[in-house]
């Protein structure tokens, strides 16, 4: 049996644990269902990529093939290259794209480099114009030639019809940018709703399974787990793993392929100035690890903390009443701000590491953009390297950066799914109630205890070797003292807890062999602290039973004497209850769970001090009508006024655990035990 605090310090003790691909292992289960979305998103997120890394290289080439004069003026001696076209003087026209890099590096080094230059052929309509200015183009063998500035001089119509071809390549280009820019708004609004959508099933699937396990669990488990605890596993825990699945998963494997590629792209573009900016990779890397054992340990803090307020919560509006009673308000906020003061500290230390982290990595981000302006710089007056280059390289170093800055985000939403599957895989590690496989078809309704002892925690005992037997159709009242046993005997033949010692046998099988669920068909149990569900007054008495009408609950709602309170209700037995059933007395409640257990036709009736919470006239009422629901059926009273038993077959008096008195009540009290004692106090003064 698990003991009232393990549960507790095993998570603890969990969240102190490393990362662990345990956990990522059993996370991708959920989404095993869903690969095929995953696999969309991710073919969408390669369309993606491919279109990020183009669109600076359809800039490149708008700058390079377009915007920039081709041709360059060549000082030198002799022709620099093959197919130089001489101008006179020592100089010669030279196609840019026909010079390697080390040559233009040793023309700029000797100051051979000059101006750019347009060539028109001499017979393309385009000569039409250098007909028209001889005086601003140079005549050579391939054609005519016009510096950069003697384009300046020429006027725009005319720089049109020269440059007319370059005009409508930059449009096509333009138009290709965006044709892109929308394709990638489209792609990427199928990506997110792709994953929002996979995310939301596996969220559902969560919930469901947690929800299923959790109406599983044993009472003892149940007993001791504060309610905002539970809640926050369906609620929150599971909305962080649905995160992790929308957004980072995938953005994950993405960033990586992307960075990959931009590397390939700017080894090819310049081998020398790609090795100089990797040597910011290092302290990137002691940034990263700084910040993830940082953010790790902050954000499970946080976590933990936030379980904590949300149970404290739960509990508080569960105790409203006692706590504006005993005039505890200051108190219990006083205890709200110190949970609510150690949830924002854990939040400011996880937001510290990602304040820190971010600028860091936009700072060397500027860095590596300002030695990138003046190293590639450096090389666009050299001739190394072209302008178009440069501007592509400034997107490239960006979108480099775009998924290192990205990774705060996406760390802290894995953080946030491991530390949820901590929790939740914690929770649904706990094994199940235990139910034996033993059908029960019919129920006669003996029940005997053999030698039961009993403890809620480790070997303190609340049973001890407690043994009786209730024949079929017998009432048989227990009594005691507070905290004699007198629940625990309900709760052992419910089976919502099971003896460490001895037996418990219905109609002579052991309990333990019966199937529960299909055994607890034929209970029915009476609280003192009745519970109702939000809903109407047919569903609290037919418990969504689908095969039980409404004529059967309006006829056990008028066997326990509730039907003319039902009907003063301003909507009847339509009437919506509230929560907790808060619309309507304590009284009309426990009448209301006595028609309930009426309606089930229960072979066995467990009544735990039915009439504790009515009045004397409704307690004559519903006295007359508990008479008619228990003929014919085993009755177990648990009973603290003992006016409530002469009708009983026969007493067990519980005292410290054990059985210490049995008989009729006539019996006992002629024995003058502890009975007799209980009877005097209560009826001290009074004709018994």
């Amino acid at each position: 049996m698990i003991g009232p605090h393990s549960h507790a310090d095993l998570e603890e003790e969990q969240l102190g644990k490393a990362f662990d691909l345990r956990l990522l292992r059993r996370l991708l289960r959920y989404a095993r269902p869903y690969w095929k979305l995953f696999a969309l998103a991710l073919l969408l997120s390669g369309g993606i990529s491919i279109i990020e890394l183009a669109l600076p290289y359809i800039t490149k080439l708008a700058v390079d093939e377009v915007l920039v004069l081709p041709w360059v003026e060549v000082r030198s001696e002799v022709p620099p290259v093959p197919g130089a076209i001489a101008l006179g003087e020592g100089r010669y026209l030279v196609r840019e794209a026909a010079l390697s890099g080390e040559q233009k590096e040793e023309l700029e080094r000797g100051g051979a480099l000059a101006g750019r230059w347009l060539l028109i052929p001499p017979d393309s309509p385009e000569a039409e114009v250098a007909l028209l200015y001889p005086e601003l183009f140079l005549f050579t063998p391939a054609g005519y030639a016009i510096p950069e500035e003697g384009l300046r001089a020429l006027p725009q119509d005319e720089v049109w019809r020269l440059r007319g071809r370059q005009y409508r390549l930059l449009g096509l280009l333009a138009l290709v940018f965006l044709a892109f820019l929308l394709l990638r708004f489209g792609l990427s609004y199928g990506q997110v709703y792709t994953l929002q959508y996979a995310g939301q099933r596996i969220m559902f699937d969560m919930r469901r399974e947690i929800f299923g396990h959790l109406l599983r669990l044993p009472m003892s488990v149940l007993d001791r787990e504060p309610v905002g605890r539970l809640v926050t596993r369906a609620t929150n825990d599971v909305a962080a793993i649905h995160e992790m699945y929308s957004r980072a998963l995938v953005s994950l494997v993405q960033d990586f392929f992307m960075m990959l590629a931009v590397l390939a792209i700017m080894f090819r573009l310049n081998f020398r100035l790609t090795l100089y900016l990797l040597a910011f990779a290092p302290l990137i890397a002691v940034l990263a690890f700084w910040f993830r054992k940082r953010a790790r340990a902050a954000y499970r803090e946080a976590r933990r903390i936030l379980a904590k307020l949300n149970a404290y919560l739960a509990e508080s509006l569960s105790g409203m009443t006692v706590i504006q009673l005993f005039r505890q308000e200051l108190r219990s906020f006083q205890r709200f701000q110190e949970i609510n003061r150690e949830f924002f500290r854990a939040q400011m230390r996880t937001i510290m590491a990602f304040g820190l982290f971010q600028p860091a990595i936009a700072v060397m981000q500027n860095i590596a953009l300002a030695f990138l302006i003046w190293y590639g710089g450096r090389g666009v007056l050299a001739g190394v390297f072209t302008l178009g280059g440069l501007i592509a390289f400034i997107s490239y170093i960006r979108i480099l950066f775009q998924p290192l800055v990205r990774f705060s985000e996406e760390y802290n939403v894995l953080q946030a799914a491991m530390a949820a599957a901590e929790r939740i895989f914690l929770f649904l590690d706990l094994p199940k109630e235990p139910s034996g496989k033993k059908p029960v078809p019919t129920l006669r309704g003996e029940i005997e205890f053999r030698d039961v002892w009993f403890a809620y925690n480790d070997e303190d005992w609340v049973l001890r070797g407690v043994s009786f037997r209730v024949r079929p159709g017998e009432k048989v009242a227990i009594v005691g003292p507070t905290g004699a046993g007198k629940t625990t005997i309900t709760n052992l033949i419910l089976g919502f807890y099971r003896p460490q010692k001895g037996q418990i046998l219905i109609d002579g099988v052991p309990l333990e062999e019966l199937d529960l669920a299909e055994y607890r068909r034929h209970l029915a149990l009476v609280p003192q602290d009745v519970f109702l569900f939000t809903g109407n007054v047919w569903e609290n008495i037919r418990m969504w039973n689908g095969g039980l009408g409404k004529e059967e609950a309006e006829q056990a709602a008028k066997l326990v004497g509730v039907h003319n309170y039902i009907l003063r209700l301003p909507e009847g037995y339509e009437t919506d209850v509230k929560e907790r059933g808060m619309r309507i007395s304590l009284g009309e409640r426990q009448l209301l769970s006595l028609a309930r257990a009426a309606a089930s036709a229960p072979k066995i009736i467990l009544l735990d001090e039915a009439t504790a919470n009515v009045d004397s006239h409704t307690e004559a009422l519903v006295q007359k009508a508990l008479e008619t629901v228990m003929a014919g059926r085993t009755t177990i009273a648990i009973a603290h006024r003992l006016s409530t038993i002469r009708n009983a077959d026969r007493v067990l008096v519980i005292h410290d655990g054990r059985l210490v008195e049995e008989g009729t009540v006539e019996e006992l009290l002629a024995k003058r035990g502890l009975f007799w004692a209980l009877w005097q106090l209560q009826f001290a003064g009074k004709k018994a």
